[in-house]
């Protein structure tokens, strides 16, 4: 019963934030970073943090995996 009710408070948070988040007159700044083609600097950089990001938890997957097959 209680999950119910909490599952349906975080639904009605999640539409009325997306509800929110819609504007009409699109964003200034990415049609601003598009126009210069600064944007392709903004996307890579964030491709490479997120690249990293992964090696790095595959790197501790793999460490742990080694640790395990220790004990």
């Amino acid at each position: 019963m209680m999950k119910n009710f909490i599952l349906t408070i975080c639904l009605m948070v999640s539409f009325s934030l997306v509800s929110l988040a819609q504007n009409s007159n699109g964003v200034d700044m990415a049609s601003e970073l598009r126009e210069s083609g600064k944007i392709y600097v903004v996307v890579m950089v964030i491709a490479v943090i997120f690249i990293g990001l992964a090696i790095y938890l595959f790197s501790i997957d793999n460490r742990l995996k080694k640790i395990e097959k220790q004990k």
